[in-house]
């Protein structure tokens, strides 16, 4: 795929996630903190775990970008291991269940609109990061991860894993919705795999 377009979709895709968690502002704290049962994550819950991983990986890319030489690739090819690891977050019909970390695991934490104000200001600054990766090669420059300091991945896949991780907690949300309310009419983002 050409780098221009893998950061425009991803891009377009971040806002529609803006446009959809900002409506969450409209609800009460209540709303925002229901569970179906204590196993689940409410709708703060889903977007504090998203949180937790834009602590790590926006100062990561940033970085990442920070050394990077200005030799932007036309072509960008998702790695082996990165091309994995989001693909496997994509929200499918029947969401998977997969654990999490246990410092990325916001669990029956005292939540309120401060988590989806932050959430917003990340995605914000993810979006900067995605218009400076434009003069960036997505394949040569490698974003550390959280698994291992030694694990290093594609600029690219980083960024497809950021927005696949949020789809998949906002498909999450969806859910909470529909058990909370059926009537509640959703505002799903568009989900392009790339």
């Amino acid at each position: 795929m050409k780098s221009e377009e893998h950061i425009d979709l991803i891009r377009a895709q971040i806002v529609e996630v803006i446009d959809q968690v900002r409506h969450l502002k409209e609800r009460d704290r209540s709303y925002l903190s229901w569970k179906n049962d204590p196993s689940t994550w409410s709708i703060l819950e889903c977007l504090e775990h998203l949180n937790l991983y834009g602590d790590f990986y926006l100062p990561a890319i940033e970085e990442a970008l920070n050394g990077a030489h200005p030799t932007p690739a036309k072509e960008f090819t998702p790695g082996l291991i990165g091309g994995y690891l989001a693909r496997s977050v994509l929200p499918r019909e029947k969401l998977n269940k997969m654990k999490t970390f246990p410092d990325k695991d916001p669990s029956n934490t005292r939540l309120g609109y401060e988590v989806i104000d932050r959430f917003l200001v990340q995605q914000e600054q993810l979006i900067v990061l995605l218009d400076r990766a434009r003069s960036a090669d997505l394949s040569r420059v490698r974003v550390r991860t959280f698994l291992s300091r030694f694990l290093k991945l594609k600029l690219g896949d980083i960024f497809q894993f950021m927005i696949n991780h949020a789809l998949r907690h906002l498909r999450q949300i969806e859910r909470v919705q529909e058990r909370m309310d059926p009537e509640i009419p959703l505002r799903r983002p568009v989900q392009r795999n790339t």
